[in-house]
């Protein structure tokens, strides 16, 4: 039986990144990054310790097993990690349906991960909808922004219900930032 739950112990934090090291891009072949998508940003215990203390990420757990995460990434939490300040800095220049992002109550996606044994069981869908269920009393919306080489995840983000709202590149990649309206 799968549950979804937030993140209560360091415990399901070390097991977050062991999931993570599986499945950064740099750590898996080029055809099953074509075929499974990938993970592209390092994070270690301290980070993720910081990040939830803030607000905790939304996790699926199998007899006892974190199996899947989606990693929640409050505005507030934007100095902990300067690999994420290009998005940060890019969110502050994008406006959405006529108004600045600012203006919004909008937290990030910091990262979405299914473990290869338990993919296409729907957990990907069941981690955003306890993200929803969580945090949308809270905020309007969550945005992220997913490599366009990413095609698996790009496909998954859309069928949750996110909607591309701007594309940029940087010195590392090519990026859709989109965002799944809750209002």
């Amino acid at each position: 039986m799968y549950t979804a739950t937030t993140v209560s112990t360091d415990q399901e934090l070390e097991q977050i990144l062991q999931l993570q090291r599986k499945n950064l891009k740099q750590f898996i072949s080029q055809e099953e990054k074509d075929a499974q998508g990938f993970l592209t940003i390092p994070f270690d215990l301290p980070m993720l310790q910081k990040l939830h203390a803030i607000a905790p990420s939304i996790i699926i757990k199998h007899g006892g097993e974190v199996v899947a995460y989606a990693m929640t990434v409050l505005l507030e939490s934007r100095a902990e990690y300067a690999l994420l300040e290009a998005m940060f800095a890019s969110f502050e220049r994008l406006q959405w349906k006529g108004k600045p992002l600012h203006d919004y109550r909008f937290y990030v996606m910091g990262q979405v991960c299914v473990s290869k044994e338990h993919r296409g069981k729907g957990l990907f869908d069941m981690l955003y909808q306890h993200h929803k269920e969580v945090y949308s009393p809270r905020f309007d919306f969550i945005i992220t922004e997913i490599s366009t080489s990413n095609y698996r995840s790009i496909q998954a983000h859309n069928r949750v219900g996110f909607e591309t709202v701007h594309t940029y590149t940087d010195s590392t990649d090519t990026w859709n930032m989109v965002i799944w309206d809750w209002r």
